[in-house]
């Protein structure tokens, strides 16, 4: 695979995990960094050459039920509980003590959670895109219904049919042109620039989003579309040729544990007590930097950075910037 390590496994948690590392084995605490959806390790292709390249251990992992790590049929399999042991399961196959957890999309919302449920093995977290918020006070799912409606992805991935998953493996390239583009150059963003989905509950995003991303991709043309394409040619043929051998019921069964993830976390704390970075995309739309405003209530020892230019896939998209970021934060917290 361009621009990546060897790919190497580990048996985690029940799984066999596909992952990527490179860097000095002495360097401590390693970055680990974990993709969201639609995505998979490549995705931090850039980090993972620039950081180790300064002397950085980065270990990224593709995620369960995503690329050339194990997809089990139950969707309970997926839910946060064994989401975070297999990141667990990987520091113990590496016999690392402690990493600092790096996660962007969904992959955010996984590693603002490794505190909470393992906190000794967290140094520290950084998020991209994706902030920590308080459980809310009922279902996610129905409060996202309420706010934008059935059409919602979210909503519709909750669908027993699993007509989601079929639209998208029915249509995998156009699924990542659809994607993986930049937001336009405006202000305000408008439905089109509607680049992902959130991982929790509607974070910020306008209730006006057109966010019904299935039907989106089965009538899009990129013929038409004006948006600047993130990934080369060479890129994108990765991210299909992944996709096609894996489908995407794996990844969408995270969604389908949004209910069980809130209903089993009542009795956690969710204050996060590790330094914490939280880098946030300034056009992002459905992820917003307003979403990140009061995360400091509950994670005390926080620091903001603000990525201008960029949408939704901001270490693809502003990946020097992202990088050099990381690799101040780290040095400056972590020596």
């Amino acid at each position: 695979m361009m621009d990546m390590p060897p790919l190497q496994y580990a048996n985690v948690n029940g799984i066999r995990m596909g992952f990527y590392e490179a860097g000095p084995k002495t360097d401590t605490p390693p970055l680990v960094l974990c993709h969201g959806w639609p995505e998979i390790a490549f995705s931090w292709r850039h980090q993972i050459k620039a950081l180790s390249e300064t002397g950085l251990r980065v270990i990224a992992p593709d995620q369960r039920g995503y690329g050339a790590t194990d997809r089990p049929e139950p969707v309970e399999a997926y839910d946060i509980e064994n989401l975070t042991a297999d990141l667990v399961g990987l520091l113990d196959h590496l016999n690392i003590d402690k990493a600092i957890f790096v996660g962007h999309d969904w992959g955010g919302f996984i590693v603002w959670q490794m505190p909470l449920r393992h906190p000794s093995r967290v140094a520290g977290v950084i998020g991209v895109n994706t902030p920590h918020t308080p459980r809310t006070a009922t279902d996610p799912i129905e409060l996202l219904r309420q706010r934008y409606g059935d059409h919602l992805y979210i909503a519709q991935f909750q669908h027993p049919s699993r007509e989601p998953d079929r639209i998208f493996a029915d249509n995998v390239e156009k699924t990542f042109d659809f994607f993986m583009r930049k937001p336009m150059p405006q202000k305000q963003p408008s439905a089109a620039d509607a680049n992902a989905g959130p991982p929790a509950a509607g974070l910020g995003a306008s209730p006006k989003l057109n966010m019904a991303f299935p039907q989106m991709v089965a009538g899009y043309d990129g013929k038409l579309d004006p948006r600047e394409k993130i990934l080369s040619p060479e890129e994108m043929k990765v991210f299909v040729d992944m996709f096609r051998a894996s489908g995407f019921t794996g990844g969408i069964n995270w969604y389908r544990n949004m209910t069980r993830n809130w209903e089993r976390s009542a009795h956690i704390d969710h204050t996060v007590r590790v330094p914490s970075l939280m880098i946030m995309a300034e056009s992002d739309a459905v992820l917003p930097p307003s979403a990140c405003d009061g995360m400091e209530q509950i994670v005390p020892d926080l620091e903001k950075y603000l990525v201008r230019n960029s949408g939704h896939w901001t270490q693809q998209e502003q990946p020097d910037e992202v990088s050099a970021k990381i690799l101040e934060w780290r040095r400056r917290r972590f020596g």
